[in-house]
Order: C-alpha cells, then structure tokens, then sequence
C-alpha cells in the first residue's frame, strides 16, 4: 500500500498566521503538524509516501523531511497547482499509486489514541485487498464534515457532505483507505457546487457498491482537524496532556525504530542534533529502552 499526505491547503482559516508558512508546517505543541499523518501511515506500515504541497512550497518540506531515508521511508514530492478538493490527490498521485492500494491522510487532521495502530493495520489490509476503509468520529455539530448515517445494525447507507440537517453526529475524518480502483473513480467525479472534487463523491461510489467499510471510533480516542487557530490550541494542548504520562505522540523515529526500518545507532545519530529538546531527550530514552531490552 501507498501513502499520500495532502498537505496543500492554502490555511485560510488561519490567516494571517500561515500567510508565511505553509499550515502542515505550523507546530503543533512540540514538532510539525506534518509529523502527525506521517506518524500514523508509518504505523499503518506504509513506507512508500507522496507529500502534495502547494505551488513553489515543495523546498520547505523536503529541509524538514527529507527523502525518508533517515527513516527507513521513501519521500516522494509533487505540487498541487490548483486548489481542486480531496479527491484531486488521486489524479496527482497516479502515476505514484501506480497498481497498488492508497491510504490518504489529510496534512491538518491528528488522530492519537490506544492501540490506534492495530486499527490502522485492520484497515490498511482492507476486505482481501478490496473495497475502501473509514473512520467514523462522533461530534456535537456535524454540519461542516460529511456526515454518516446508519442504519439500525450499525451499517452505513450514506454520506453526505456539509449537510444543513445532518442524519447523524458521526464524521468522515480525514484518513481514507482504497484499493487501486480510487484512481478511475476520482476521474470520474465531477467538481461539486464549490468547484472541488469532494472525497465524499469517492466515498458514495464505494458505498454504492456495497464495499465501504466505515469504523467507529470511541471516546478513548482523539481527533483534531486543526484547520483553525481555536483547534490548533485545543489539538495542542491534549496532545501536552498526553504526552505527561511519557507517552510522546506523533513521533516518526519511534514508529520507524518499532518498525526496525532503522536502527539504535539510526535513532542515536537523529537525537543527536535535538538533544538540547524534549523531543531529544524522548528519541534517547526510547533508545535505551530498546538497548536494555535486547
């Protein structure tokens, strides 16, 4: 399977805070927003990923993430020219995509939570290879997302996008898994009444196949699309709150070191340049963990 962060949104909403900064880019708490989708296709055992940017942006991503390598990962990068919607990151990744299955995140959408790293492996083997993973999250106002209504057993019988009367108070948050069919059927969605090519369209031409896969997430599990200055603060300080229990959140070199894509010497040599930083200061502890483990 493929990765795809879409991190090219223009953050109006945050005006005028990434006027000079490109919003994936904006900490949050104590590292990259970036780091944060990074960190859970990581876990999803996904090595294989294409960052999307916007126009001429492509230079401050690749000084921050390089080719991967450092991670044990290939970094690919391309530039969405035109703000054309969620779907368009399949037409810009096809050829990336290739012949395999794809799983999207959105570059300001932060999910964390326990053991959220065997329902991303769940959802990263699809139905046999088949059909298309979600997740629903439960909110208070709906109206914003695309909203998910079930039916009595539990099963999802639509989507519909930014409804004025939603059915149901579960969102589509943004992290989506596909088989390789989502390439033809992107191309096939005609841009909405905003001019865009929503992710919502991909996701009803799954469901009206009878191979959409929607999983709930409960309450002990969180989630931030921090597209806004009030969801920024709110996503960093539950994320500070976490991390008190010594539990660092949306680490890459963890998730690499777990995932022995890299080695203790690999992780040594990264914590090195941060050891003055709390982030340093984890990356040696987990590297002692480790050692005293073996």
């Amino acid at each position: 399977m493929k990765g795809i962060i879409l991190a090219a949104g223009k953050g109006t909403r945050l005006y005028p805070i990434t006027l000079p900064i490109c919003k994936p880019l904006l900490p949050v708490y104590d590292k990259p927003m970036i780091y944060y989708p990074l960190s859970v296709l990581m876990q999803a055992g996904i090595r294989d990923i294409l960052v999307i940017v916007p126009p001429d942006d492509v230079q401050p991503f690749q000084d921050l993430l390089g080719d991967g390598s450092q991670l044990g990962i290939r970094i690919e990068y391309k530039e969405q020219k035109v703000q054309r919607g969620i779907a368009d990151a399949f037409l810009i990744g096809a050829d990336f995509i290739g012949d395999d299955s794809v799983c999207l995140a959105l570059g300001d959408n932060i999910f964390f939570g326990p053991v959220f790293n065997r329902k991303l492996k769940t959802a990263a083997k699809l139905d046999n290879g088949k059909g298309a993973t979600i997740f629903g999250y439960y909110v208070p106002d709906p109206r914003a997302f695309g909203v998910v209504e079930f039916d009595q057993d539990g099963k999802a019988i639509s989507i519909e996008e930014k409804p004025k009367h939603p059915k149901s108070n579960y969102i589509v948050p943004g992290l989506y898994f596909y088989d390789n069919r989502v390439v033809d059927i992107a191309r096939q969605v005609k841009p909405s009444a905003r001019g865009e090519l929503e992710i919502t369209s991909v996701n009803n031409a799954y469901l009206e196949r009878g191979e959409l896969n929607v999983v709930t997430l409960g309450d002990e599990y969180s989630w931030f699309d921090a597209g806004t200055a009030d969801s920024l603060y709110d996503a960093a300080g539950e994320i500070r709150k976490a991390q008190r229990s010594g539990k660092m959140i949306g680490c890459i070199e963890e998730v690499a070191l777990k995932k022995r894509w890299i080695t203790i010497d690999n992780l040594l040599e990264q914590a090195k340049s941060l050891e003055k930083t709390q982030y340093g200061q984890y990356l040696y502890g987990i590297a002692a963990e480790q050692e005293d483990a073996e």
